[in-house]
């Protein structure tokens, strides 16, 4: 591949921020027939009220809880790899806020952001696995709705080289404003900026916006197949090629079993899956695959090395419950 992609600045300290909702993901085995009662469409991201919430955590059973949210996976899986990093997110001072803090900071990622003593309640997220390993989550977004710009420490976004931000804090405007402040920051500090588009219908809800976002300020953007046909309203990825090519410096664009494709400029990498066992979760492997695809940025790997990590790691992600490894991703990839 005759890459053109430019990497960071040297001189910066550290590697990455990431800015996102923190969310507690409650992980839960069900039926296809539980999607069907609660009018839930498989593979899809729900918001919910609290109380709605309650009501489906009383009809199952819950098998795991994590720190999550997609920046945030992103950031741990970077943790986990040995990166300087460190995530800006909202939590209430509750017993999810608690355990989202004490859980992230056992990865060695830095997480300073003060938990804020009034508002609604930390957010969590039930994600929904069906037997085929799919999974759905219904997600309240309680304190993390109210992200904003106060909540940013924009001295250490001049001194990383990346700032990793996630397309559902569009959802808010207050995070929206957040997301935009935080973008100046970066580009007048040379700072690169990694967006991910998050899932196709927070796409399908901020379309326009999103390009714009993309237009003036994103280097890099990952995605998956689904999320490309919403962004340029296009039944068949062959036809995004020419929109995936100029939309910006670097796109890469995750198809599940099928690899991944890295989009330079006009240059396009085919990056083969690689399934480490029985699939038995696909929670946070769009995530996770980001986490090894930057650590090879950082490390100033080439495009193919970087999409060949981070297939190693969604690879052995999405055979175990949950976003967080059980076994050293660092020594895996060696």
């Amino acid at each position: 591949m005759n890459e053109s992609f430019r990497h960071f600045e040297h001189n910066k300290t550290v590697d990455l921020i990431g800015l996102g909702n923190a969310i507690v993901d409650i992980i839960v085995n069900i039926e296809d027939e539980f999607l069907e009662i609660n009018n839930l469409d498989k593979g899809s991201m729900n918001l919910i009220s609290s109380n709605e919430s309650e009501r489906l955590l009383e009809n199952c059973k819950v098998i795991k809880q994590i720190s999550g949210g997609s920046s945030a996976n992103t950031v741990v899986c970077l943790a986990e790899l040995g990166n300087y990093v460190q995530f800006i997110g909202r939590v209430k001072n509750d017993t999810f806020g608690n355990f989202f803090s004490e859980d992230i900071k056992q990865s060695k990622t830095i997480f300073n952001t003060p938990p804020t003593i009034e508002g609604a309640s930390t957010a969590h997220s039930i994600i929904l696995i069906t037997p085929d390993a799919q999974r759905t989550m219904c997600t309240y977004l309680g304190a993390s709705i109210e992200f904003e710009t106060e909540n940013i420490d924009f001295n250490v976004i001049k001194e990383s080289k990346y700032l990793y931000l996630e397309g559902y804090l569009w959802d808010s405007e207050l995070a929206k404003k957040a997301f935009i402040k935080a973008a100046q920051i970066a580009k007048q500090s040379n700072t690169k900026i990694i967006l991910s588009l998050s899932d196709s219908f927070c796409v399908d809800r901020h379309r326009e916006s999103f390009l714009e976002l993309i237009d003036e300020y994103v280097d890099i953007v990952f995605c998956n197949e689904s999320e490309v046909l919403s962004l340029f309203k296009n039944d068949k990825l062959t036809s995004c090629q020419e929109d995936l090519s100029s939309l910006c410096e670097l796109v890469i664009v995750t198809l599940g079993s099928n690899g991944s494709l890295i989009v330079n400029k006009n240059n396009i990498e085919i990056i083969e899956s690689i399934t480490r066992g029985k699939i038995v979760d696909t929670t946070g492997a769009g995530d996770i695959y980001a986490g090894g695809f930057i650590h090879g940025l950082i490390n100033n790997c080439s495009l193919k090395k970087c999409g060949e990590m981070a297939s190693i790691c969604a690879g052995q992600i999405i055979t175990q419950l949950g976003s967080r490894s059980e076994i050293d991703l660092k020594e895996l990839i060696k």
